[in-house]
């Protein structure tokens, strides 16, 4: 009986006394020390071996990704500003689209090298914008031109940094310009700007743009007015207008003047410009331009007199293309204007051949005058096969033959009875508009007595030969 009671007693303590723990447990209810809560993990060995192969499938991923989105947009408006040391104006023109804008649109600022702190305040925008700063001030046209490069609506509005926009005033212009598709571009009116655009308002300050707006902007068709000038401060297009016009010409120092030329040759296309009485925005006044002082007469001096020499007289030259037929949209858009059997370059420096509407790569140098085209203007020609130096030179200088050892007059330009110009390409006869237009294919140096006044008279007329833009190398 004592055996049985001892060894009762022994399975009693046995059952109190608590189970060996593993090594690395704790007793339950203790609390676990600071240090190894705070030691990590351990994580598996990654094979270094696939390190490289993982990152260049990454890349390439990348790559992929971006080649096929490129050329792809989005059904909505990139609404363009180019800025320049007026961050204050520039708040306020973002804080208004931001109120008054509600259909699908990105806002890409281009600034032009700031010292005002405009680039910080871009930056903490985070994804309200898109931005790109300038090393240096290239201008209204620069500005405006890297933001049509990096737009990706499909349709295009230029906006200045000193402008208030209101109620409906996206809806009602969008609604103008797709009322007709032979309508190229539309403008609102303000209360400060040169020509129709201009009213008269009743506010004073800046409250008093919200009421007067609100009332002002109510869609009415009936308000919408041709006219043959849009100032740039406000300007709405369609992608495809872009494509067929290419950029703004850059050869208008700092600003004034290139909404105009821009304007001659959107015209000339045989597109029709209106006005969206129906929608008012803000304009508080060329303050960029303004704080030039003393030197915002020489600029406007200078672009008056690029404009003149390149244009003459615009608009007789508008209505001499409406005579013969503008190119419409079925036509090449502004390459229409572009003569033929020249050699032309873009940003790649590759050499062209441009005959029968095709480009056609030179393989190898030539000694003849190339004209510098932006990337829009020269992929408007389909590539062709390679063409031989020797031959592309043949042809610049009107020496190409039609197979039976005569020349085929293709590519010689001539004076006419009248004094002007003429440049002879497949039977027609092509006006050269001005000197600039001349030189800045070589048109000048082409050979020239080989069609005489009266032989250029019994030609059919063609288009005329218009100048190329100025745009920076790397558009």
């Amino acid at each position: 009986m004592k055996r049985q009671a001892h060894a009762h007693r022994r399975r009693r303590r046995a059952a109190a006394k608590p189970a060996a723990r593993k090594p690395g447990s704790r007793k339950p209810g203790s609390r676990k020390p600071a240090a190894a809560a705070r030691k990590p993990k351990p994580t598996p060995r990654q094979p270094q071996h696939g390190f490289p192969e993982g990152m260049e499938a990454g890349y390439q991923e990348g790559v992929s990704v971006g080649y096929h989105g490129f050329g792809t947009y989005f059904e909505g408006t990139s609404i363009i500003i180019p800025s320049y040391n007026q961050v204050d104006f520039l708040k306020k023109c973002i804080a208004s689209i931001d109120l008054h804008t509600s259909g699908a649109h990105e806002i890409i600022v281009v600034d032009n090298a700031s010292t005002d702190g405009t680039e910080p305040y871009l930056r903490g925008l985070g994804s309200k914008v898109r931005y790109k700063v300038l090393e240096t001030n290239r201008g209204f046209a620069g500005a405006i031109n890297v933001g049509m490069m990096m737009a990706k609506g499909t349709y295009l509005l230029l906006l200045n940094n000193d402008t208030i926009v209101t109620e409906r005033w996206l809806d009602n212009m969008l609604a103008c310009l797709n009322s007709d598709s032979s309508i190229g571009m539309v403008g609102p009116v303000t209360n400060y700007i040169s020509g129709d655009q201009r009213i008269d308002v009743p506010y004073k300050t800046v409250k008093g743009i919200a009421p007067f707006a609100r009332q002002h902007n109510s869609p009415n068709p009936a308000k919408w007015q041709r006219t043959d000038r849009l100032t740039g401060f406000c300007l709405l297009f369609r992608r495809e207008l872009w494509n067929r016009t290419g950029y703004m010409d850059e050869g208008y120092a700092i600003g004034n003047f290139e909404d105009d030329d821009y304007n001659i040759r959107v015209r000339m296309q045989g597109y029709a410009m209106y006005i969206a009485r129906d929608t008012f925005i803000h304009h508080f006044g060329s303050v960029s331009m303004k704080a030039l002082g003393e030197k915002l007469a020489e600029i406007n001096d200078h672009n008056q007199q690029v404009y003149s020499e390149k244009w003459g007289n615009p608009h007789d030259l508008v209505h001499y293309v409406h005579q013969l037929g503008a190119p419409g949209a079925a036509g090449p858009g502004e390459t229409s204007f572009f003569p033929q059997h020249i050699v032309a370059r873009g940003v790649s420096g590759t050499l062209y051949w441009i005959e029968s509407g095709v480009r056609r790569p030179i393989a190898g140098p030539v000694n003849v005058p190339v004209a510098r085209l932006s990337q829009v203007d020269l992929r408007r020609w389909p590539v062709g096969e390679p063409i031989a130096p020797e031959l592309a030179e043949a042809g610049w200088h009107g020496r190409a033959t039609d197979g039976s050892g005569l020349p085929t007059m293709q590519g010689v330009a001539g004076m006419g009875a009248d004094g002007l110009l003429y440049y002879v390409e497949y039977g027609a006869r092509r006006r050269v508009s001005s000197a600039k237009a001349a030189e800045a294919w070589g048109l000048q140096l082409k050979p020239q007595g080989l069609v005489t006044a009266e032989q250029l008279a019994m030609l059919p007329v063609g288009m005329p030969i218009i100048a190329p833009v100025h745009v920076s190398e790397q558009l």
